[in-house]
């Protein structure tokens, strides 16, 4: 008798540490299809560009046409080799991109961020540029896309020494509204990450001007109180 008393109670317990576990585990994140991600060094400063393929899950579409804002957040950070100790690092520098949906307009908006007030949350931030999209799927791939972006300035990368950029491209949840950010983090359709690491050139290039903007988007400029963290940041598009 004492045996099949003992089973179901063995048997809750397995099924709770299951969806503890369950809970507890972070969810894989999605990687995007990356097309493009280089360094250009220069005489005056070493540059960053990118472009990859974002393609969202459908639950997260749903979410921004909720009217529900998403931040996607480009990090990259330059570290100095050395044999003695651990690496150094001389520069981190962040670059966050607000998307969202205006259902007055059926427009999109992306809006370029400086790092003021984001210990605040999503509605802490400032923004330097805003520019509006037709669809969902220029403005994503105006999200995906960086072009020059300034990672530090040439004279604190020495010739002789070797240095890397560790990088990433994620979907930002602690920037979510406070009521929004319960369970996303374990479910992986919300999981948006690319992370890589890439070694600077020891030798600068000469540097090359811009390639002229592409059409489409209308960008309007905000004053320059509210100016991003790099002044040198490309457009979003």
């Amino acid at each position: 008798m004492s045996r099949w008393r003992i089973v179901p109670w063995v048997a809750r317990l397995i099924g709770l540490l299951v969806l503890t576990l369950c809970i507890l585990s972070p969810a894989q994140a999605q990687k995007p299809q990356v097309f493009q991600l280089n360094l250009q060094r220069t005489p005056e400063a070493l540059y960053l560009s990118g472009r990859m393929d974002l393609s969202p899950e459908q639950v997260v579409e749903e979410a921004l046409l909720k009217s529900v804002p998403l931040y996607f957040v480009w990090q990259a950070e330059v570290y100095r080799e050395r044999w003695y100790w651990a690496d150094r690092r001389i520069a981190s520098v962040t670059r966050t991109l607000r998307l969202a949906y205006q259902p007055l307009t059926r427009r999109w908006r992306v809006s370029l961020a400086n790092d003021a007030g984001a210990s605040a949350g999503g509605a802490g931030l400032q923004y330097a540029l805003h520019q509006n999209y037709d669809s969902l799927a220029d403005a994503l791939a105006g999200v995906a896309r960086v072009t020059r972006w300034k990672i530090v300035d040439a004279a604190r990368l020495p010739a002789d020494e070797n240095h890397y950029v560790e990088f990433a491209f994620r979907l930002d949840l602690s920037l979510l509204p406070r009521p929004f950010q319960i369970g996303v983090g374990n479910q992986r359709e919300w999981n948006i990450e690319v992370r890589d690491r890439m070694n600077v050139p020891h030798r600068a290039e000469p540097d090359r001007p811009p390639a002229p903007a592409v059409p489409g988007g209308d960008s309007v400029e905000v004053p320059a109180s509210a100016r991003a963290e790099a002044e040198a940041t490309a457009p979003v598009r």
